[in-house]
């Protein structure tokens, strides 16, 4: 059996390929609209040495966005939104997602205030303090988009109700949820998007630390 020398973090650091190793050879726009979906004809390098074949590749090209993980240190809690989802429309269970506070990054618009924007729109929430948590492709096989996640440290008191922006035609219900109860919902299997997923366990990581905070104050440190 042959044996293989696990590699080390630091050799992964720096990418083995960059753009240049990619030779796009066509683009065809296939649909156009609030997205863009192009067919891709390209090669690229590969790891042992030379080209690849010529190959198709068809990409939905979307707006970056982000996601807020509403959390507030003093109850233990976290906002939920709960509305339809499109993507979901032929889910056996409901087309009804429990998800986090999200939204489309405009061009002229920074991370920072689209998280505080979309709290607003979406939840009538202010958000005292944001950290920034991640940022990943939801799904790099096939779509550009990119998600930045925050954590934004707020006060729930009085959060409920129903939100949204009417020429957006969103209908948004908003839920204020103690944190073991979130989690049950996650192993439940309730919580099944990758933002909510990957806030929660950050969370969980997190908020010992967060509730230690002196008097429970709405900082990070």
């Amino acid at each position: 059996m042959a044996s293989f020398t696990p590699t080390s973090s630091s050799a992964l650091m720096t990418p083995a390929f960059g753009r240049d190793d990619v030779e796009v050879m066509s683009r065809e726009v296939l649909q156009e609209g609030f997205f863009r979906l192009e067919a891709l004809t390209l090669r690229h390098r590969l790891f042992e040495g030379g080209f690849s074949d010529t190959m198709r590749r068809e990409v939905h090209f979307r707006h970056d966005a982000v996601g807020v993980l509403l959390y507030d240190v003093a109850r233990d809690a976290l906002v939920l939104v709960e509305q339809l989802r499109a993507g979901a429309i032929d889910d056996s269970d409901s087309a009804w997602k429990l998800e986090l506070v999200a939204g489309l990054v405009d061009a002229d618009e920074t991370l920072e205030s689209v998280a505080r924007r979309e709290a607003r729109e979406e939840a009538a929430c202010d958000i005292v303090e944001l950290k920034k948590i991640h940022m990943y492709y939801p799904s790099p096989g096939a779509c550009s988009e990119r998600v930045t996640l925050f954590c934004g440290l707020t006060d729930t008191q009085g959060l409920g109700g129903i939100h949204g922006v009417d020429e957006e035609h969103e209908d948004i219900r908003v839920h204020v949820v103690p944190f073991r109860e979130a989690w049950e919902l996650l192993e439940q299997g309730r919580l099944d998007n990758a933002t909510t997923l990957i806030g929660l366990h950050w969370l969980a990581g997190q908020r010992a630390s967060l509730r230690a905070l002196p008097d429970n104050a709405l900082r990070f440190t």
